[in-house]
């Protein structure tokens, strides 16, 4: 019997359970039928922010950024490809600090970008400033999957 994974879908934010050796192949949601892993960021608002955390079991990296943040807009490019080459190992997720203002408190977020390693609905690890794809993808190898 193969272990199965809790996996909230992007689109719809609805809790699937997929195979662990299937993940990555092309694995929809059950609801709404949308790709689990589609290879991009998950943009994460203040409602769904805790569900991703807390239901998921797929290691989550969440980007604490705002629109005006030029950092943030500069290591944008980069994180949009570490989503796509991590696949389904780790879930990558943007959230926007000026839109949940009360999350980005609730995570002391003092500085942006912030990328915030969560594991088991836990924090395990973050680091404050933009990263280039070498450095973002051994930080998140390193802290998340």
């Amino acid at each position: 019997m193969s272990e199965a994974l809790h996996v909230v879908c992007p689109a719809c934010d609805t809790v699937n359970r997929v195979r662990a050796e299937r993940a990555g192949d092309g694995a929809a949601c059950g609801r709404c039928k949308a790709a689990l892993f589609p290879g991009t960021p998950v943009a994460l608002t203040a409602a769904s922010f805790d569900r991703h955390v807390a239901s998921g079991d797929v290691p989550l990296v969440v980007d604490f950024w705002a629109p005006w943040c030029g950092p943030c807009r500069a290591m944008a490019p980069a994180y949009e490809q570490a989503a796509q080459r991590l696949g389904a190992r780790v879930r990558l997720a943007k959230l926007d600090t000026e839109g949940a203002p009360d999350v980005a408190r609730r995570f002391d977020i003092r500085s942006i970008p912030t990328l915030v390693a969560f594991r088991g609905g836990r924090e395990v690890a973050r680091v404050s400033g933009a990263l280039p794809l070498p450095q973002l993808l051994q930080w998140i190898e390193r802290h998340a999957a």
